[in-house]
């Protein structure tokens, strides 16, 4: 049993585990209060920042493209014996369901269509608006969220498997501060990491429960209420601390595989029930408009108008992305010894986005079709409730009530996978880069997650989930600026042999 609580490192754990505990209890004794400050933050970052977000973001891409294809491509992330420990597959189905998972069951629906009645130009509810809401849904869930995972997973591997460093934050920082990554400042940015993690997993967490609780009410008519979901968090809290605990290849791996089975047959089967050639041709038209408009949409700051949408839309998800950052990237670091940069890089960039384009394209391009071709009056029901969006779509096709049961197992296993890959890492953060970290510490930081998601439920809902990505994510994003400069350093500065 002591082998639980060894390799602790318990000034850092108990500096965040106090910070934690202070913001749960505020926001619980002062939900208004913790709403207002939560607010003016999201304000000051966003009204004076927000270009920073979609220029740097754009760089992360710039800078994994442009990685994989230098003559530092062939740089394995471990020594030259090293092969990888996962096969192929696996390694796919673990990194996407833990840098997407939930997430894009939660919008494959509310986006298109919120995009379909507020575009961010041109006419609503118009024929030109189903083709600019696809684009920007593909926009928002392509090539960048998986470069931002990507800079940190490669900066991660890179030093812990090629320079024998810890697993931590601070080791990427190795060539710009030497052995000060042991110290204060080593120790900062390592609690920035987590600070950043638990917040963008609350809100993931938040946004799981959400949709759970509509998937009960659709399905069994349990009240949608904040008790229903306070039961839901706390539930699944047991479910994914319990899976943290079984370790990466026993109960993560075998939800990540039973995640991408679950979804490709729900994939498939709407495919074909579905508006099938509407949809090949919407997501082929689509793809085109993507790559054609890449830039301008990735620079999109609307100067002019200030109508708020890149605000709520673009660096609410890259700000997201970036909270996620330090727990997705952390994850596929640990699963990926003995790949490649290119190797990595690639696997990172290409599969989880051709995938997350097809369940975009099929869920989000069917609800189009119901409500810009067949005029059914299912947008003012999805905006109402925004959980809802994939229960009200299989509403119109056949076998309702199986779609919405494998929705909602399926919402379930994302929603625990992701959770326990963020426990798994923060317990790695919290115990000096250590790749089995305690049990002890998996336990705490998974109950502080769920604890963190109701406190957020209560004080704002969707709006507090959205701004507490955003605030967390801010001093991090310039955290993984210098982690990429300081890999081009070492890289450079040590003439890595190439295998």
């Amino acid at each position: 049993m002591a082998e639980v609580f060894v390799r602790k490192d318990k000034t850092l754990s108990w500096v965040m585990g106090i910070l934690a505990v202070v913001f749960v209890l505020a926001g619980s004794i002062f939900p208004q209060r913790m709403n207002q400050a939560l607010q003016n933050a999201l304000q000051f970052i966003t009204g004076n920042f927000g270009w920073s977000f979609l220029l740097i973001v754009l760089g992360f891409v710039a800078f994994c493209l442009i990685l994989a294809f230098s003559k530092y491509g062939n740089v394995k992330l471990g020594r030259p014996e090293d092969e990888p420990e996962y096969s192929t597959l696996s390694w796919f189905a673990m990194l996407f369901s833990a840098g997407m998972g939930i997430g894009l069951v939660f919008w494959s629906v509310a986006e298109p269509l919120s995009h379909y009645s507020k575009p961010p130009f041109g006419k609503p509810f118009s024929d030109e608006a189903i083709e600019i809401a696809m684009r920007y849904t593909f926009f928002h869930w392509g090539i960048h969220p998986w470069a931002i995972y990507g800079i940190v997973g490669l900066a991660l591997a890179y030093f812990s498997f090629k320079k024998d460093l810890p697993m931590l934050i601070s080791s990427t920082f190795q060539p710009i501060l030497g052995d000060r990554i042991k110290g204060p400042i080593g120790k900062a940015l390592d609690g920035l990491a987590v600070f950043a993690t638990i917040f963008g997993v609350a809100t993931s967490l938040g946004l799981g429960t959400m949709q759970i609780n509509s998937g009960l009410k659709y399905l069994f008519n349990i009240p949608n209420s904040i008790w229903t979901n306070i039961g839901i968090v706390a539930i699944i809290t047991i479910l994914f601390t319990l899976s943290a605990l079984s370790g990466i290849g026993r109960g993560i791996k075998i939800l990540s595989n039973t995640n991408v089975a679950l979804a490709v047959l729900l994939l498939i089967f709407m495919a074909f029930i579905g508006p099938t050639r509407f949809l090949v041709n919407l997501m082929t038209n689509t793809v085109g408009q993507y790559m054609q408009s890449f830039l301008s949409m990735s620079l999109n700051t609307d100067p002019v108008k200030q109508t708020g949408w890149v605000n709520s839309w673009t660096v609410f998800y890259w700000a997201w992305w970036i909270a996620w950052a330090p727990f997705v990237g952390g994850f596929i670091a640990r699963i990926s010894k003995g790949r490649t940069i290119r190797e990595f890089v690639l696997g990172v960039l290409i599969a989880p986005v051709i995938f997350s384009f097809l369940w975009m394209g099929v869920f989000g391009g069917t609800a189009l079709h119901l409500a810009g071709i067949q005029q059914q009056n299912i947008v003012p029901v999805v905006l109402k409730d925004i959980a809802s969006g994939l229960f009200m779509v299989f509403h119109y096709y056949p076998f309702t009530g199986v779609l919405s049961g494998l929705a909602l197992i399926l919402i379930i296993t994302f929603f625990v996978t992701s959770a326990d890959s963020a426990t798994f890492v923060v317990g790695m953060l919290l115990s000096h880069g250590n790749l089995e970290p305690a049990a002890s510490t998996k336990v705490f930081w998974g109950v502080i997650q769920g604890a963190i998601a109701v406190v957020l439920l209560i004080t704002g809902g969707l709006t507090a989930l959205q701004t507490a990505s955003i605030i967390a994510a801010f001093p991090f994003m310039f955290v993984m600026v210098l982690m990429a400069y300081s890999m081009i350093m070492d890289l450079r500065r040590e003439k890595t042999e190439v295998y």
